[in-house]
This record gives C-alpha cells, sequence and structure tokens, in this order.
C-alpha cells in the first residue's frame, strides 16, 4: 500500500481534509455526498498516484458510494505543506474508458 494512502487516510480521520469547491460541484453533479467520500476513505484503492504533481502530490483512488457503486477520487495535499487532504475532484468512472475493475484506463 501507498504511503500517500495513508497519508491522506490519516488525516481524513483526524478531520484535516477539505473539499474544493470543484469537488463539490462534482460530487453534486454525480449525487454523491460528502459524507460517503469521506467515510469511504478507509477501503479506497490507490489507482494511480501524481506525486510530482505541480500543486502538489495526488492520487486518483477507487471508491466506492453508499450503494456499493465504483466512484473515482482524486485526493491531494497542497505542495508544500503536510495538510489537509483535499478531495479535488469526484466522479463516476466511465465503463468506457475503464476495465470492469476501473482501475485499468482501457488503450486507445
Amino acid at each position: 500500500m501507498s504511503k500517500f494512502i495513508e497519508k491522506v487516510r490519516a488525516l481524513v480521520r483526524t478531520g484535516d481534509a477539505r473539499i474544493s469547491e470543484h469537488g463539490y460541484d462534482e460530487l453534486a453533479e454525480d449525487g454523491l455526498t460528502a459524507r460517503e467520500v469521506l467515510n469511504g476513505i478507509e477501503e479506497a484503492v490507490s489507482v494511480e498516484e501524481y506525486l510530482t504533481y505541480p500543486k502538489g502530490a495526488c492520487a486518483l483512488f477507487l471508491q466506492k458510494d453508499r450503494t456499493g457503486a465504483a466512484i473515482h477520487v482524486v485526493w491531494g495535499i497542497p505542495k508544500g505543506h503536510d495538510k489537509p487532504a483535499v478531495l479535488v475532484t469526484a466522479y463516476r468512472p466511465d465503463p468506457g474508458r475503464w476495465d470492469q475493475t476501473f482501475t485499468r484506463r482501457w488503450q486507445r
């Protein structure tokens, strides 16, 4: 398991997490709640990590919504800081772009 996902989990557990404005918009667009995404971090699986992203380390995680359906969530930590964990965006993955596990993109 990656160190980054453990860092994000620890920050969410202690309440040191924020949701970006874009994140709130995307949650609403897909009928997701902040609570289910925050609660789902414990079972999240790291799909892709972007640890050298210019705005700060971030990663795409596979999580589940309240019904058990797959959702993708991008969590980040601002560059130059150790906290907070920031929910950048969350969405329901497009089955046409991902394999059946939603952990691998289809190659074009």
